[in-house]
């Protein structure tokens, strides 16, 4: 375990107070999504791996009850439940002020993933009910809340005793305010997901999972004593590896830094960067110091062993990382973050420690191990050579679509120019397509009919990306390119279209074909999901018209089911639409084009590496994992046949 640091009363320092995270929660936790709802676990279980980042914690259990709420408890320390100089326990200091913890004192935590101080006191205003015991000083201490406020009343000024104890640790029960979220149940996979990273991520640390909602009582247990090089050999389980593990660490300007990564025989990179235990989803600093002193080192040795000729270009990044595999660490004593959700760092000597810790270690590997520094650079060669090859297949495929497609008849364009007001619906079929022509607003709706199910881009070779005629309609018809890692063209400011919302049939093979364009842009054009650009329109599956009032359009099975019971008794005709081409122009402009009465889901990336494994999965070639996926997940499902 690491070096223990004091942690007391006198370590919680205040801030600021708690009055809006209620209002507004995705300030402080992302969305209210069960993206946010998950972030709430992440928060407390955060904190009990600063415990043992200082030595005091070896030990978390987390537990998503029957009930819906969750536990989490720790063998750490225990929080300070003492009388504080603001003249309350310290404790409740921590769950109803923001900006209180033990986090802005060095000697309490030299390094810390709960940075902020928010974590304890943002889950507790956002759940119905939040219930603390504190094992410490002998005794079980005792607190309660209810949406955020103290309901238990204190003994002398301190937290009530239940018992006397020889153990330390902290356990905190919560139960997700329905007010709040949209969603009230944990996603147990992408929750266990995290669980194991984080112990990859800290070899010491056991963590037991369990689910308690299920008929049989789900457990596991998490402990990788290799770390990270554990890590990134489980990443690569289903990749065929061209190298081992390469690892080595360093110390400098009191960061920690340590690095694994690994070369599979994949055309893609794979570099994921972790701060304090945090991932960090949108990079930042420690990702820029690796990718620059790993790049400069590779094209040094490919210089002096004469890979790289006088005349030769140097190998790009994208070139070398080509194949990779990397976790970057690194414990920072005052990491800054953007935002409470922590995606991305943005300490300028993040870089240059990484930086000077590759361009020291990274030769000291690579004089050892020839072997490995001969496939490292043979990965780079090749990438550089269809990099070259597919910047000029893209050019000229591209270049002839450029302006053709505007006069083709396919895509109705729209007047405006003005990018954040315009929108464009991507419509399977031509019937359809030709019911959004006449029903739109072509002030500022475009439609692009498409014909049946696109390519699945997770299956096919970049050129045969390239070829597909509707690709590239969509393409050019967006105006931004597209990224790939060789010749990435893409620029999200040229968007043309605020909106790009997917309009298909609310059926199996409507469904499948947004699938396979949320795929295309999930490999291809991210930053269009990330900034908020994707979206699904959600036609109605049925009209009911009674025979008195006005017809109501339905959603979902169970919005006909509320719909029975509400007018039991009562007659009325149902029409269900089996397709968008069955609506004439006005039911669909009501329905799914009109943005004062449409209903659209925003598409968004909840855990980008999870994303990640369940696209290539169940979009990829290898049949085993998709058939494992589908047999874990079949009760999840809802079935329209």
């Amino acid at each position: 375990m690491a070096k223990k640091t004091n942690y007391d009363e006198s370590s919680i320092h205040v801030l600021e107070g708690l009055e809006a995270v209620r209002m507004r929660p995705g300030m402080y936790i992302g969305s209210t999504s069960r993206k946010g709802l998950n972030h709430l676990i992440y928060e407390i279980v955060d904190n009990a791996v600063d415990e043992h980042l200082a030595g005091s914690c070896d030990r978390i259990e987390v537990t998503l009850e029957a009930d819906g709420s969750c536990t989490v408890s720790d063998n750490g320390r225990g929080i300070p439940v003492g009388m504080h100089e603001k003249g309350v326990p310290a404790e409740r200091l921590v769950y109803t002020t923001l900006h209180a913890g033990g986090k802005f004192d060095n000697d309490a935590y030299k390094t810390s993933g709960g940075l902020h101080g928010v974590g304890s006191s943002v889950v507790n205003a956002l759940s119905t009910y939040l219930d603390v015991k504190v094992k410490r000083d002998g005794a079980i201490h005792h607190d309660h809340y209810a949406q955020g406020k103290p309901d238990l009343e204190l003994v002398n000024g301190l937290l009530p005793i239940l018992g006397r104890t020889r153990e330390t640790g902290t356990t905190v029960n919560f139960l997700p305010d329905p007010e709040i979220f949209e969603v009230t149940r944990f996603a147990a996979t992408e929750v266990k997901s995290r669980l194991h990273e984080t112990a990859y991520l800290n070899p010491g640390l056991t963590i037991v999972f369990r689910d308690k909602r299920k008929d049989k009582e789900e457990e596991i247990t998490y402990h990788e004593p290799d770390g990270i090089v554990g890590f990134v050999r489980e990443m690569n389980r289903n990749s065929e590896c061209l190298t081992e593990p390469i690892s080595f660490k360093g110390k400098d300007e009191g960061i920690q830094v340590e690095i694994a990564l690994q070369y599979v025989n994949e055309f893609h990179e794979n570099v994921q960067g972790y701060c304090n235990n945090i991932f960090n989803a949108d990079g930042g600093t420690h990702l820029t110091g690796f990718k620059t002193a790993f790049t400069q080192v590779m094209n040094s040795y490919a210089r002096e062993l004469g890979i790289l000729k006088e005349k030769d270009s140097n190998f790009t990044g994208a070139d070398i990382r080509n194949g990779m595999t990397a976790v970057i660490s690194i414990k920072h004593p005052n990491p800054r973050f953007e935002g409470q959700t922590k995606t991305k760092l943005d300490n300028p000597d993040a870089s240059r420690v990484v930086a000077k810790i590759v361009a020291e270690e990274a030769p000291h590997y690579f004089d050892r191990n020839l072997d490995t520094l001969k496939v490292v650079l043979g990965c780079a060669e090749k990438s550089a050579k269809i990099r070259k090859t597919e910047e000029k297949t893209k050019t000229n495929l591209l270049s002839k679509q450029k302006f053709s497609f505007d006069s083709n008849g396919k895509l109705a364009n729209c007047i405006s120019r003005d990018a954040s007001k315009c929108e464009i619906f991507i419509v399977e079929g031509d019937s359809a397509g030709g019911s959004a022509k006449t029903a739109r607003d072509r002030t500022y709706q475009a439609i692009l009919p498409i014909r049946g199910k696109i390519l699945n881009v997770e299956k096919a070779s970049i050129d045969k990306v390239l070829a597909n005629a509707e690709i590239k309609t969509m393409i050019t018809s967006f105006g931004c390119g597209f990224s790939e890692g060789y010749g990435n063209d893409f620029d999200i400011s040229k968007l043309k279209y605020d909106k790009i919302i997917i309009m298909a049939d609310a059926d199996v093979d409507g469904a499948h074909i947004g699938t396979l364009l949320l795929t295309l842009f999930y490999r291809y054009m991210p930053d269009l999901i990330t900034e908020g650009h994707v979206y699904i329109a959600m036609p109605p599956l049925y009209k009911v018209m009674p025979s008195r009032g006005e017809g109501e359009y339905l959603y979902d099975d169970k919005a006909l089911e509320r719909y029975r019971k509400k007018h039991a008794g009562e007659k009325f005709t149902l029409q269900r639409y089996k397709g968008l081409g069955e609506m004439d122009p006005d039911q669909l402009w009501e329905t799914t084009l009109n943005p004062e009465t449409r209903m659209l889901r925003r598409i968004e990336i909840g855990d980008p590496r999870l994303s990640s494994d369940i696209t290539e999965i169940l979009m990829g070639t290898d049949v085993p994992p998709r058939r494992e996926f589908i047999y874990e997940h079949a009760t999840d499902a809802e079935l329209d046949v």
